[in-house]
Order: structure tokens, then C-alpha cells, then sequence
């Protein structure tokens, strides 16, 4: 039997589906809801509901959007023969903070990984290949995570985008600004090595 009334038992227990949010995280989260006035606790709620109402994803690159195509997809100051992979939505958010990439997206929606059942069908790769074919792409910039699963995506992608027109290359990795190298795992060394370059 719950120690708790029925509507605040389910809401945690709601909660607890959220990542990173075990029980007491929930309990505490569900407490301050029904501590908060009426009016922040039924704006969250709409502003839940809504998200699941108003967003879906771009028919052309899979990014979550409220109007479709998305607005990168139909920006006409964006170049179009330029286009990213990345694997998750919330990638490009990382990437436009820089300023510095003005070509448009195509969002995977997750990385290669056999293990866990998630192979190209389950990805948004058929897209992608297709619309290498029927777009005048000048280079395809693959921006997978730097995991065994983000490289294995990467590499499969470079494979299967040979023979298209468009220039195919990997974003660079390796030591972060403001790291200590001391630090640094051979793997993340060995690609700041590899991908030094002229001063």
C-alpha cells in the first residue's frame, strides 16, 4: 500500500519514467508541484501537453519542428548543399551555438548498435541516402557522437554515401579547450595527433 494519496502515487510514479529521475528525485519533484500555485502547476502540464500536440518531425531532415518543412530546411539564407548528420535533435543546438555552419541537418535519431537491437532500419538513413541522390549535395559532414556507436554510424554512413557527388567528411575530435592533456584517454589523443594542423 502506498504511503502516499493515489493522484500524488502516480504522479512520481510518472516521473520516475523521466532519465535521470530515480524515486526520491520523483517525490521531491511531485511535492513541489503540489506545492506550487495552480496556475504554474496546470502551465506545466499544458506546456507538456502541447509539446506532444504542436511538435513533429521535418519531412525533409528529421529535426523537431512545429511547421513542416522545419525552419533550417526552409531558411533561404542557408546553404542547402551543405548538410549535417548529427545523431540527436538536441545536437543541433551545440552546433548552431558556434556560429559557424550555415548549411542545413539531417537528424538520425540514434547511432548504429547491434547490442541493443538498432541497426540502419531503425534510423533515419534511407532519408538521407535519398536525398543524396535527388539533391545537388556539395559535401555531407558526418557529426556522429566520438563513441564506438557514433564512429560505427559514421563509418557506415561514408560508406554507403560513396559514389554521390558530394564531398563526405568526419567532424574533427579530440582534447577540449581549457583540458589538461594529462588527462586525456589514448583514443581522444591519438585523434588530436591525427588531426593536428598547420600553424
Amino acid at each position: 500500500m502506498s504511503r502516499f494519496a493515489q493522484p500524488l502515487t502516480e504522479l512520481i510514479d510518472q516521473l520516475t519514467k523521466l532519465p535521470g529521475i530515480g524515486r526520491k528525485s520523483a517525490q521531491r519533484l511531485a511535492f513541489y508541484i503540489l506545492r506550487s500555485s495552480e496556475q504554474d502547476a496546470f502551465a506545466l502540464a499544458d506546456a507538456i501537453r502541447d509539446l506532444k500536440a504542436q511538435l513533429r518531425l521535418c519531412s525533409i531532415c528529421h529535426n523537431i519542428t512545429d511547421i513542416d518543412p522545419c525552419q533550417f530546411c526552409t531558411n533561404p539564407t542557408r546553404n542547402q548543399a551543405i548538410v549535417c548528420v548529427v545523431e540527436e535533435p538536441s545536437n543541433i543546438a551545440s552546433i548552431e551555438k558556434t556560429k559557424h555552419f550555415n548549411g542545413v541537418y539531417h537528424v538520425l535519431h540514434g547511432a548504429l548498435s547491434p547490442l541493443n537491437g538498432i541497426g540502419p532500419e531503425q534510423l533515419r538513413i534511407k532519408s538521407l541516402l535519398a536525398r543524396a541522390r535527388t539533391t545537388a549535395l556539395q559535401e555531407v559532414i558526418l557529426a556522429t557522437n566520438p563513441t564506438v556507436e557514433g564512429e560505427a554510424t559514421a563509418g557506415y554512413l561514408a560508406q554507403q554515401l560513396q559514389g554521390n557527388s558530394a564531398r563526405i567528411t568526419r567532424i574533427a575530435t579530440g582534447i577540449p579547450a581549457g583540458a589538461d592533456i594529462e588527462y586525456a584517454d589514448e583514443v581522444t589523443m591519438a585523434r588530436a595527433m591525427e588531426g593536428r594542423h598547420e600553424m
